[in-house]
């Protein structure tokens, strides 16, 4: 289903409930080298991302992973795509094999043809994340927030959506929450990065926002600068997230238990970064904002604390309208499917300690680098 064929209902508009679905346990049979493939992949991209996913369960871990290789690929092809290349049509071919069981001869399309067996992964999620990409490389414009949220569902929605599928269960309160945590980070991202994407001539603050605070959104693309007015919006940018990130807490209550701490973890040092950008001045312009690694210990300490006393919410918030169109057509997939889970209960202690030694270790390197260069 493409995303032409999601329309998202308005503002206000409850998803109606589902029953929550379970699926027997089975392990991913990945071929080590593809799996392995998709790691390195993982490992030169994001660090960020492959040191969060070392916290989830093996049973998640290893289909993260595969989403994550496949996810990079699809966004490398579109973005580095010369004219007469159709990088959307080579993406919508290749989903076509995954999800015949057919996949093209690389490595994370196998992998991710494996987690699309295992796991009955609906393709518009997937679709919708591609669409994701090809507005950016388009260069759309975004006048409202609604737009933006609208962008974000695409590209951080969706795979929120795609790693609550996974995780299970696959009720639709889970899945919107998923997608509203998703939504809430993209927001920080780009509240946090205004003057790297203005650098490459791209600007994601609503342009109805920047015009609201006097500022020309053209004319600022022209010459980047950080002024009050920018604060302003960067600002009301940040509450829009913190007002995500609070509706989606609720939701990780519904995950299972070996899973809450490290998307509650994630959750917060996300959330972190719009505080400490606050605390810096709201400045993204002239400087990237970056969380401390002993404030990162502190919010992982925290999560595992917190995640205990975290409870479903009695009332069920209004999703918010852009990821409404995604949840509705994840019921119908289900429906389809048939598809059940069941996810044991495991224990997170091992894995936090393994993160907290990973935070400790790179600090001490890159105070050993520091002594390194004031004596060289």
């Amino acid at each position: 289903m493409s995303m032409s064929e999601v329309i998202p209902r308005p503002e206000g508009t409850a998803i109606p409930a589902q029953p929550e679905m379970h699926a027997a346990p089975q392990a991913l049979n990945f071929d080590s080298q593809d799996l392995q493939a998709c790691v390195s992949m993982m490992q030169g991209g994001s660090k960020t991302f492959f040191a969060a996913s070392r916290l989830l369960p093996p049973r998640v871990r290893s289909a993260a992973i595969a989403l994550y290789a496949f996810c990079r690929v699809a966004d490398d092809l579109v973005d580095e795509a010369q004219t007469q290349d159709a990088p959307l049509e080579v993406l919508q071919t290749r989903l076509d094999a995954i999800y015949a069981g057919t996949p093209h001869d690389h490595v994370e399309d196998h992998a991710l043809s494996l987690v699309v067996q295992q796991y009955k992964l609906p393709r518009h999620l997937l679709d919708a994340l591609i669409e994701g990409f090809a507005w950016d490389a388009g260069g759309r414009i975004y006048d409202s927030i609604e737009d933006l949220h609208a962008y974000a569902a695409r590209v951080a929605g969706s795979v929120g959506a795609m790693m609550s599928w996974i995780m299970g269960p696959q009720s639709t309160d889970t899945l919107a929450r998923a997608c509203e945590l998703g939504v809430a980070m993209q927001l920080t991202n780009i509240a946090r990065d205004v003057g790297h994407d203005a650098s490459i001539g791209r600007l994601y603050l609503p342009r109805q926002w920047l015009s609201e605070a006097g500022v020309s959104p053209a004319a600022w693309l022209v010459r980047p600068t950080f002024t009050p007015a920018i604060a302003q919006v960067i600002e009301r940018l940040l509450d829009e997230a913190d007002r995500l990130y609070k509706q989606a807490h609720s939701g990780i209550a519904a995950l299972p238990p070996d899973c809450r701490a490290a998307i509650c973890a994630a959750s917060m040092i996300y959330a972190e970064i719009g505080h400490q950008l606050r605390r810096e001045g709201l400045d993204s312009v002239s400087k990237r904002t970056v969380v401390s690694t002993t404030r990162k210990l502190m919010l992982l300490a925290s999560a595992w604390t917190q995640v205990h006393w975290i409870r479903v919410a009695d009332h069920h918030p209004a999703p918010l309208a852009a990821i409404v169109g995604l949840v509705q057509a994840c019921q119908t997939a289900t429906q389809q499917s048939g598809h059940k889970a069941y996810f044991p209960n495991r224990a997170m202690p091992q894995r936090v300690a393994w993160m907290l030694d990973l935070f400790e270790r790179r600090e001490t390197e890159r105070l050993d680098r520091n002594a390194l260069r004031q004596t060289a």
